[in-house]
């Protein structure tokens, strides 16, 4: 079994969900990178997640939201747009947080799960969870995994421990 193949039936992603929704973004030559645990999973040992955060350049955000309800279930939230598929327990959170957009110049094609993708630079993808760990506003829980990621990649990258504030790792 591929690990492309593994993640399609973790997933249960019987639509081809995620390869459909790159095949849309990559048709419209739209920048994005990957970011969130999906991300982690390219510098690190991987761990099965049934999220693939996304940041997509904000100037076509529209249009990717127009094109994507043709095609997909949309929900828009104040900082996302989370899409989904009935045919796939995978969930698709585009992340509408202006401080991500300047992910996507630094942004690096790397193997995820099978698939090369372009993925926030390491820095980047630390800052990022750094943000998701320290926001109050959400669950407890998500927090905690936001951590455990941040210690996941110290672990693996011990150059980026000076960038963690203590009490985090």
């Amino acid at each position: 079994m591929t690990a492309k193949q593994f993640h399609k039936s973790v997933t249960g992603d019987q639509s081809d969900f995620l390869d459909r929704f790159l095949a849309l973004v990559a048709d419209r030559q739209m920048a994005f990178c990957v970011i969130g645990g999906l991300a982690v999973n390219a510098y690190v040992e991987p761990m099965v997640t049934l999220d693939c955060d996304v940041v997509v350049i904000a100037s076509r955000l529209e249009e990717l939201e127009k094109v994507l309800r043709t095609q997909f279930n949309v929900e828009r939230h104040p900082h996302s747009l989370n899409v989904s598929d009935p045919g796939s327990q995978l969930r698709i959170q585009i992340q509408t947080d202006p401080r991500y957009q300047e992910f996507l110049p630094r942004r690096e094609t790397r193997e995820v799960l099978g698939r090369s993708l372009p993925v926030a630079a390491l820095t980047d993808l630390l800052q990022g969870k750094l943000w998701a760990y320290q926001d109050g506003t959400r669950r407890r829980t998500k927090r905690e995994k936001d951590r455990l990621d941040i210690l996941r990649l110290v672990e693996h990258h011990p150059d980026l421990a000076n960038r963690v504030p203590a009490g985090i790792v």
